[in-house]
């Protein structure tokens, strides 16, 4: 096989693998809880395309791994987990950095609408189980250079 025809392949392969990467880029996150402080390393889900994409189509996500969902105003806002194939942590984020609410532990594959129970400024997604792990509740603050 010809060495450019190679590294294309190649680079096919590692998409179809990994999942494609259609987030604006990376940030640190902190969660701060009763228990101590939580570091997370998010991509950043800004735009609509972005944020209709999401984590769909996705085989892992590393502990201590996530995404962020900013939709820049408070709004209520309904996730679904069409085409997500792990089970997801969704942390809904008021404007002023507060945990709202919490969805643990969401159903890959399904329709059925998750609803932020009120007016957020972003979502949180994490591998299922983490939101119990560390003892992630609401009215814990989040804090991130990504939502200033």
């Amino acid at each position: 096989m010809h060495p450019a025809r190679f590294a294309a392949a190649a680079t096919l392969l590692a998409l179809c693998v990994s999942g494609p990467a259609f987030a604006a880029g990376e940030a640190t996150l902190e969660i701060v809880t009763k228990g101590g402080v939580r570091a997370f390393t998010v991509e950043l889900a800004t735009t609509e395309a972005e944020r209709e994409h999401g984590l769909m189509f996705r085989k892992t996500l590393p502990e201590g791994h996530g995404m962020l969902f900013d939709f820049k105003q408070e709004q209520p806002v309904a996730f679904w987990m069409r085409n997500t194939y792990i089970p997801l942590d969704m942390i809904f984020i008021r404007a002023d950095g507060r945990i709202l609410n919490i969805a643990e532990d969401t159903k890959p594959l399904s329709d059925a609408l998750i609803p932020s129970g009120g007016p957020v400024r972003s979502v949180l997604e994490v591998i299922a189980g983490t939101a119990r792990k560390f003892g992630i509740a609401p009215g814990d603050r989040v804090e991130s250079p990504a939502l200033r």
